[in-house]
This record gives C-alpha cells, structure tokens and sequence, in this order.
C-alpha cells in the first residue's frame, strides 16, 4: 500500500485497527511512534547496484490503555511527515515489535489495515548462478501415450 492509498482509507475510517498475520489484533492502545523514509542503497549478489526507499511506520504499545490514535490524527502526521521529510508516494513498511521488531507489508481489508509477510529474495537470480525452479508436476496428471496403463495389455 502507498501513502496516497492510506491517506484515502483513514478519510473514510471513524477507528484505526491493524491486524496481524496470524488474524491477531495489534491492540487498540497503540501508538505510530515514527513516520519516515528508510532509504537502502545497496549492491545484488550479481554485482548490480541499487536503491530502495520505503515510507515506514513504526507501531509501538505501551501500558497507555486510554491511548486511541484517530484516523484524523495517524492522517496530520502522513501529511506533515511528507512534507517535512519529503516523502513521495512511497510503499509502506510497517514495523511491530512482538518478540523482535517484525517488518511487515500493509494491505486493507475494508475494516482493518493487514500487517502483510514481507519475503527476502535474490535480486539477481540470473547473475548469480540461482538455477529456475522447475514446475512441480503430478504424475497422476500427465497423459502420455507411450505409458502403460493396467486396462492396456501390455504388460
């Protein structure tokens, strides 16, 4: 999800949830303790180099339980981060720590911001000496006429 798309979904949300992978609930008393831009400038396994930037929200609870972020206010600090920081219309990373800081994708359900599975992954699979993964076929759905069947004769 990019900055402009959140910034739509908050306009039209009264409460603010993000959910968990595993379909729990970060706990209404959070916290966005940080908006910024993470920028990552680096070099591939196959020697090309690289640049990467992403808008990051860090999400934080504490024993704050009268604490509720508004959409209004999650919106006020997007809009003054962008400008302050000169955040373009970024994809979002959201950090959550459970029992590490966990870096987490964003997507939306209609009610609630999902926290999504981000995945490491070679840049330079055809560089790098990676070989392609082969499709997994079943044998019970191949049809091949040279092979013998029990009903054939020909064993």
């Amino acid at each position: 999800m990019k900055l402009s798309e959140i910034k739509t979904k908050l306009n039209q949300l009264k409460t603010i949830a993000f959910q968990l992978p595993n379909g729990t609930l970060v706990p209404n008393h959070f916290h966005v303790t940080e908006v910024g831009k993470i920028s990552k400038h680096f070099i591939d396994c196959g020697g090309t180099i690289r640049q990467e930037e992403v808008a990051n929200f860090q999400l934080w609870e504490a024993n704050d339980y009268d604490h509720r972020l508004h959409p209004e206010k999650l919106l006020s600090i997007i809009e003054l981060s962008e400008k302050v920081l000169n955040i373009g219309d970024l994809e979002i990373e959201v950090e959550y720590q459970s029992d590490t800081i966990g870096k987490f994708g964003l997507d939306f359900d209609g009610t609630n911001f999902l926290l999504t599975i981000k995945q490491t992954d070679c840049l330079a699979k055809d560089n790098c000496g990676v070989p392609q993964e082969k499709p997994r076929v079943k044998l019970s759905e191949l049809q091949n006429a040279s092979c013998c069947t029990p009903d054939s004769g020909c064993c």
